[in-house]
């Protein structure tokens, strides 16, 4: 898209939209309030990512309502939920289905049926992926890219959306499979799920050791998601926003002329071209959900942290001094200049653009 066609005004003909997902947000929140305390900007990520058509790869430790919260989400948007407790003995079709052989007593000839395995829902939580084997793991990243599973010669197409939630402990590593950073690249987020502040667990505490239900309705169900994912996709970017994408992440690169002196001496690993996409993409939905009809760079800074801090792979050195992703993100942001004049005067961005 050239900067002359930039016309925010482009989406004028969906604005009813547009209200009724940034109003679909709040709903969303109020409906997830009455059972998870705080961890607003988890549920935030999580939404964008819904409707960007992407996955989560979520770490925390245990006892912070992951389960509960991803399921919770998926009942207030109406879709349906699966939980996969990954162990090392779980099996490519203990997850995709399998082929069964059925008689029919009537003719006695037998027949093979396909039994779906807990794959097709909507939404999927993969509890511990990091705790069984890679076999098993690339069927679930196979199915996410592609959105079907074959068995034998068939192939079956899975639930329309099809959302991936996957967790992995940070604390407990023996016996694990740990996720290579090529197959991490396939979720868009990879989302911290952190303490709650001593306030809400206050809460937490209260509302858990006593008698109490909740009244979750649906917010929007499988058609409107669909929808709202395609009206994201429509969302105008002007080329000041993706230049300013395209500065931050090809930095990361530390063979490429022009990264900065602390990416080269704190990576050994920069991101690919699937981030800038997924930046993009999601800050698309992320304006939408603050009901915004364009990309701003504010949008990207926000989504910059989950989108690269899985893509980032930090060197020895750096680590054993605690520099983290994080903070190679931070010093990122701040040493790329978001006006549109300082980024392409500057002799620096420009060999980086060009190269």
């Amino acid at each position: 898209m050239n900067e002359s066609s930039f016309n925010p005004s482009d989406l004028s003909g969906e604005q009813n939209s547009i209200a009724r997902l940034n109003a679909a947000r709040e709903q969303i929140l109020a409906q997830l309030s009455q059972v998870i305390v705080g961890q607003e900007a988890v549920i935030e990520e999580l939404l964008i990512s819904l409707f960007s058509r992407g996955h989560c790869l979520l770490e925390g430790v245990p006892g912070l309502a992951k389960t509960l919260m991803i399921s919770t989400l998926a009942r207030t948007l109406n879709l349906s939920f699966s939980r996969i407790q990954f162990t090392p003995d779980l099996m490519p079709a203990d997850i995709t289905g399998t082929d069964i052989i059925e008689e029919d007593r009537s003719t006695g000839r037998r027949s093979t049926r396909f039994l779906e395995g807990p794959l097709f829902s909507h939404v999927v939580l993969a509890d511990e992926i990091n705790r069984t084997p890679p076999k098993t793991q690339a069927a679930l990243l196979e199915a996410m890219q592609e959105g079907t599973v074959t068995v034998g010669r068939q192939q079956h197409n899975l639930a329309d959306p099809f959302f991936v939630l996957a967790t992995q402990n940070p604390i407990e590593q023996e016996g694990t499979y740990p996720l290579p950073e090529a197959q991490q690249d396939r979720f868009m987020f990879k989302v911290f799920v952190k303490y709650p502040t001593f306030d809400e667990e206050f809460e937490i505490a209260r509302r858990t050791t006593t008698l109490s239900t909740d009244s979750i309705e649906p917010v929007l169900d499988a058609v409107d998601i669909l929808s709202l994912q395609h009206l994201v996709r429509r969302v105008p970017v002007s080329d000041h926003v993706i230049r300013y994408t395209l500065s931050l992440v090809r930095q990361t690169r530390v063979s490429e002329e022009g990264a900065p002196d602390f990416v080269r001496e704190e990576l050994s690993w920069g991101a690919g071209p699937r981030a800038v996409q997924y930046l993009l993409l999601g800050s698309k939905a992320r304006a939408l959900l603050y009901g915004r009809s364009h990309v701003s760079v504010e949008d990207i800074q926000a989504l910059a942290r989950p989108v690269l801090r899985h893509r980032l792979v930090v060197n020895f050195a750096a680590e054993s001094e605690g520099t983290t992703a994080d903070d190679v993100i931070a010093k990122l942001i701040d040493n790329t200049p978001a006006d549109e004049s300082e980024l392409t005067r500057d002799a620096r961005f420009q060999k980086i653009l060009a190269s």
